[in-house]
């Protein structure tokens, strides 16, 4: 990371990925991998909703969701349609969880291990002050 990392408080934190709700999965693999030349890292998700992520170029990442029935679709009554969340990095995700908490936010998921794909991670979400979903994002 350019010139290190900054943030006093939070250990590690940058931006790891943005989650956008595909309305067309081939229409937006072509944009983001074959246009602007992401490359695929992980692919997970199931047979009926494929997820993968991108690395932008820089280490940050872009999350695709391959949309369902139930998938927003043109003219959504969503304020951040198509974005679904936003993932900061962290070196600890348990440390950031308990900090967010101890300060007022709501956790909608507390904090949780799981391997997507070959990526060992640590993941927790919380509503920030306006509504807005955030995840912490730690890689193993």
């Amino acid at each position: 990371m350019p010139g290190g990392n900054k943030n006093a408080i939070i250990a590690g934190c940058g931006t790891h990925h943005i989650a956008v709700q595909t309305r067309d999965w081939e229409a937006s693999m072509r944009l983001y991998r074959d246009v602007l030349g992401m490359e695929v890292v992980a692919e997970f998700g199931s047979a009926e909703r494929k997820i993968v992520l991108l690395d932008i170029g820089d280490g940050s990442h872009m999350e695709l969701f391959a949309p369902t029935a139930e998938s927003p679709g043109e003219g959504a009554d969503s304020p951040n349609d198509p974005v679904t969340h936003f993932a900061l990095a962290v070196a600890d995700t348990r440390a950031a969880t308990e900090h967010v908490r101890a300060a007022g936010y709501e956790i909608t998921v507390e904090p949780k291990d799981l391997e997507l794909g070959a990526m060992k991670v640590t993941i927790a979400f919380f509503i920030g002050p306006c509504g807005e979903v955030v995840e912490f994002f730690q890689t193993h």
